[in-house]
């Protein structure tokens, strides 16, 4: 049984390291609605910090992170720079629907080369 059509696995590429020293690094992205929206524009944290958006808009849309339902913008604060980056592009494409590369870097040799982001579903 899959997810429904609104909603999209993701794996970060590194994680996200919670407050007990556990590592998440998969979950589940639903599409944003124009609410998301309207919410994010309206909170203050945004409003004196625009970049702040991202993650107000991440922890709306972004309805599991490894076993933590609904992740905060707190806790979103702690994630590394590079899962950032991979969720900023894999919303971009979930909600847009454009092809979305995101650098990446192979653990073993350090290459770093981008890698085209494919929905669930897709092959």
């Amino acid at each position: 049984m899959g997810l429904p059509p609104r909603e999209f696995e993701f794996t970060l590429p590194k994680g996200w390291l919670d407050g007990a020293g556990n590592v998440h690094q998969t979950g589940v992205m639903r599409l944003a609605t124009a609410r998301d929206e309207l919410i994010m524009q309206r909170d203050r944290r945004c409003q004196d910090n625009p970049i702040y958006g991202d993650l107000v808009m991440l922890s709306r849309v972004i309805v599991q992170l490894g076993n933590v339902a609904d992740p905060t913008p707190e806790q979103l604060e702690n994630l590394f720079t590079q899962d950032l980056n991979y969720l900023r592009a894999f919303y971009n494409q979930v909600n847009q629907q454009e092809s979305a590369h995101v650098p990446t870097q192979c653990p073993q040799c350090q290459h770093q080369f981008d890698v085209e982001l494919a929905l669930s579903g897709e092959s």
